[in-house]
């Protein structure tokens, strides 16, 4: 359930990215699906185990459902998912399946019996990677690059969270909501308040022309 939640706000974002874009129904699919599961497409090819949507094929149909009804939206009603608001609705959305990501992918990494450190990694990786897949194929910058904001930085801190909890002993409900909140909450700050790491010495300094 968790990962469906977690496929369907991803494919959210892969669907306002292909309305900016202005992409036909078929455009719309492919960022929606790729986002939406190219995560945990790299998760389970690292883990040696059946990719789960080609274990459970209504994964990639939710993405086609997500992604046809923002088509229908945006044809019907033009502007609506290409405006301030949608971009808006993008980053938190993508903060939102960041989050779920993160814990999802974690989680699976512990059952798997890798050790504490390879599995936050699995986590941020789950997290990133379909955000990444999504950027790239409708020429954008990747999310994660945009500026020095918290991002692989959350999803990690998300992932850590997940297992710390766990390898202390916590109920599954608490070691999934410590996770989330762990990871969406220092996206969020981000966000809303400029968080992140300090600047580089001469970060600010003009860059050498072409």
């Amino acid at each position: 359930m968790l990962e469906s939640a977690g496929v369907v706000v991803f494919a959210l974002t892969g669907a306002l990215v292909a309305a900016r874009k202005r992409m036909d129904p078929f455009g719309f699919i492919l960022l929606a699906t790729v986002t939406g599961v190219g995560g945990g497409t790299l998760r389970d090819l690292l883990l040696d185990r059946r990719v789960f949507w080609i274990e459970a094929p209504s994964d990639v149909l939710l993405c086609s459902a997500v992604a046809l009804a923002a088509w229908a939206i945006a044809y019907f009603k033009p502007g609506t998912l290409d405006g301030w608001g949608a971009k808006r609705l993008l980053i938190w959305a993508d903060a939102a399946g960041l989050a779920l990501f993160a814990v999802i992918g974690a989680q699976k990494g512990l059952a798997a019996g890798v050790p504490i450190p390879s599995a936050i990694a699995f986590g941020a990786m789950t997290a990133t990677f379909g955000g990444i897949i999504r950027d790239i194929l409708a020429g954008d910058r990747p999310m994660v690059l945009w500026s020095r904001d918290f991002y692989v930085t959350a999803a990690a801190a998300g992932a850590g969270a997940t297992v710390g909890l766990a390898q202390m002993g916590f109920a599954p409900l608490l070691v999934m909501l410590g996770g989330l909140a762990a990871g969406f909450g220092l996206r969020a700050g981000s966000l809303l308040f400029g968080w992140s790491f300090p600047k580089l010495p001469g970060d600010d300094a003009p860059k050498p022309s072409d």
